[in-house]
């Protein structure tokens, strides 16, 4: 029973990595942007497959959020600023130093990948280390049953946090060189206006609208429970971050931009980045200030009583709820952030336009 469950995994990866394999070819070979974007995403969901039968939820489900979710809708919103379809290759002479990169790299990487244990290797460093540690202690030093949120929010909650800063510091950048708030607000409006004049009772998109309206809520209960529930299952803030950011995606790529902009204002994104990692930060800060060290949640509510007061009590839990709150807030307006600044971009807007 044993070896037939191993060889159907083993059947369902290589399936897997074929398929990926065949995805890749054929993004290379094409020339249509749309088409590379859309495959684009399916390799992510394929992707997200192969971590699911690698027993890496986690990853899985964040490759799922961001690399079919996040990543195709900021594409599909980038298209919008240049041509749908590549222009034609250089000659395959001129490919060739390319080429020669490419495969000495690749060899380089298989090379270095010989050196790696075995899957699974229970005497590798991973496994017989650090991970068991985890494994071991993560029950009476932290007490929630997933060990990736232990991890991520106790464990190293300060690289955490660090992720949060760099993924607030991304939207900076997007703002600065793309613009935000009025001229895409402008641009909305823009667009707002051309839609009025040119909208006569079109109904070709009412299908997709009315099952929108379904779905727009659920993703964002979806969202919800994801953060809520990412101490006992997969997930987290930086996963329900996402999620929720694609409800506001896909509900501005159906319904326009200048309706997801009244429904989500930019100002709301704007505010709620800088609020995030203000609620990370400052509930490290709070444990410092009752004597603990940066995040050490022991201290949240004030120095510890006892010896029983350890990781595993309410005040952990307070404190992963605050960062993981400060995380969902600050990836969920990040991303909306990107993507108003992708899809508020229009050709300059002269007088006659209006």
């Amino acid at each position: 029973m044993e070896i037939h469950f191993i060889t159907s995994v083993l059947i369902a990866n290589i399936v897997l990595m074929a398929m990926l394999g065949v995805i890749t070819i054929a993004i290379i070979r094409m020339r249509s942007l749309f088409s590379i974007v859309m495959l684009s995403g399916v390799y992510s969901l394929i992707s997200a497959a192969w971590f699911q039968a690698m027993d890496a939820v986690d990853v899985s489900f964040t490759e799922a959020a961001v690399g079919a979710g996040v990543s195709t809708s900021l594409i599909l919103a980038a298209m919008l600023l240049t041509v749908r379809k590549a222009k034609p290759s250089k000659p395959i002479s001129k490919r060739w130093a390319p080429l020669a990169v490419v495969i000495a790299t690749g060899a380089v990487l298989v090379y270095a990948s010989t050196d790696l244990p075995s899957f699974g290797d229970a005497f590798s460093p991973a496994n017989s280390y650090v991970g068991q540690a985890y494994v071991d202690n993560s029950p009476a030093d932290v007490g929630t049953p997933n060990i990736v949120t232990a991890v991520l929010a106790s464990y190293r909650g300060f690289d955490t946090f660090g992720e949060t800063v760099v993924v607030f510091a991304a939207g900076i950048a997007v703002i600065l060189l793309l613009g935000f708030g009025e001229r895409a607000r402008a641009a909305a409006d823009w667009r707002g206006a051309q839609e009025e004049q040119t909208e006569t009772n079109d109904d070709s998109h009412l299908i997709l609208r009315v099952v929108a309206k379904f779905l727009l809520p659920l993703i964002i209960i979806f969202a919800f429970y994801v953060h809520l529930h990412g101490e006992i299952s997969p997930g987290g803030g930086f996963q329900a971050g996402v999620i929720f950011a694609v409800a506001i995606m896909l509900y501005a790529l159906i319904f326009g931009l200048p309706l997801a902009m009244k429904a989500f204002p930019p100002v709301w994104a704007r505010a709620g980045a800088a609020i995030g990692v203000a609620v990370f930060g400052l509930t490290g800060v709070v444990c410092m200030l009752n004597g603990g060290r940066f995040l050490d949640y022991d201290y949240i509510f004030g120095p510890p009583t006892g010896a029983a007061h350890g990781h595993h009590n309410w005040p952990q839990v307070t404190g992963i709820i605050a960062v993981e709150v400060g995380v969902v807030v600050t990836v969920a307006c990040v991303m909306i952030t990107a993507f108003y600044a992708f899809a508020g971009r229009v050709p300059e807007i002269r007088d006659e336009d209006w």
